[in-house]
């Protein structure tokens, strides 16, 4: 028997059904099952509502929904090393590599072993706060884990923020932007790429600094080695926001740093070792032959 937790997108009908179906036949197959809050109760099933953080990791975790349902399920297994499966009830769904049809057969082949898994590099931030800084501040040892970026961007409508930024301790220079994107090859198809950051295959070891509407001649996207300790401080009056993942993390006052690294873990997909990077890529993007 196997313990499975299943993220779907709670908003999506077709997600919903598609996770009913999941659940009713990992029971009789015999395997336990965990859902999130959200989802449990669409489908009437508050008896499998998962605790957060999940007190015994699963055996597996299966993502039913797009791209951001995905972040949702990394984010809450990737420490404890718990493969993801990726199901597309989305859009674009760079992260998903199943479709909605194959949902019994490749959890099966996951539960089975006959699935292999992949593993994506992920990053992390810390906040070193100005000297004076509220010794009592709630976040001053917090950390934050995610999959695709980590950003630093202007609080205020209409003004840019100056940061100045440091690599391995040394002071590279100073940015007046909107706000700078840290990103993982994974998240080069995120924010990132919108951003014109280059586009990294994902099973690259690497970190993308890439600034977003520069007010500088120098506009480039930086690809660092993995092992970089990238240092953003705030110098200007005005704050900035820092974000992981699209999900908020805290504010910067001026002369605090933000601390980004490589994550001390990797998140693991389950894949069928299918379609390679530039044909998935291909697909999104809906480039043609000549």
């Amino acid at each position: 028997m196997s313990a499975v937790l299943i993220v779907a997108h709670a908003e999506r009908a077709e997600a919903l059904s598609a996770a009913k179906g999941l659940v009713d036949w990992l029971e009789n197959e015999g395997h336990s099952v965990q859902m999130g809050r959200t989802e449990a109760v669409a489908i009437d099933r508050s008896d499998l509502i998962a605790a957060e953080p999940i007190p015994t990791a699963p055996d597996l975790a299966v993502s039913v929904g797009g791209d951001g349902t995905m972040l949702r399920s990394v984010d809450l297994v990737a420490a404890a090393g718990v493969p993801v499966l990726g199901v597309n009830v989305g859009h674009l769904g760079y992260l998903t590599e199943f479709e909605p049809a194959q949902l019994v057969e490749v959890v099966g082949a996951a539960l089975d072993g006959s699935l292999g898994t992949s593993e994506r590099m992920m990053v992390s931030a810390t906040v070193r706060r100005a000297p004076g800084a509220d010794p009592d501040d709630a976040d001053e040892e917090a950390a934050w884990t995610g999959l695709n970026e980590v950003v630093l961007e202007k609080r205020d409508p209409g003004h840019t923020v100056r940061l100045e930024v440091w690599l391995d301790g040394d002071v590279f220079a100073t940015y007046a932007a909107d706000g700078l994107i840290v990103s993982t090859p994974t998240g080069s198809t995120a924010y990132s790429l919108s951003a014109g950051g280059a586009v990294v295959a994902p099973t690259h070891s690497s970190l993308q600094v890439t600034p977003v509407a520069p007010h500088m001649l120098f506009d480039r996207s930086l690809l660092l080695s993995a092992d970089t300790e990238i240092g953003i401080r705030v110098i200007s009056e005005r704050p900035a926001l820092a974000a992981v993942d699209g999900r908020s993390a805290t504010m910067l006052a001026t002369g605090d740093e933000l601390v980004v690294t490589r994550a001390p873990y990797d998140a693991r997909f389950v894949t069928a070792g299918g379609d390679s990077f530039h044909r998935v890529l291909k697909h999104k993007f809906g480039l043609k032959d000549r």
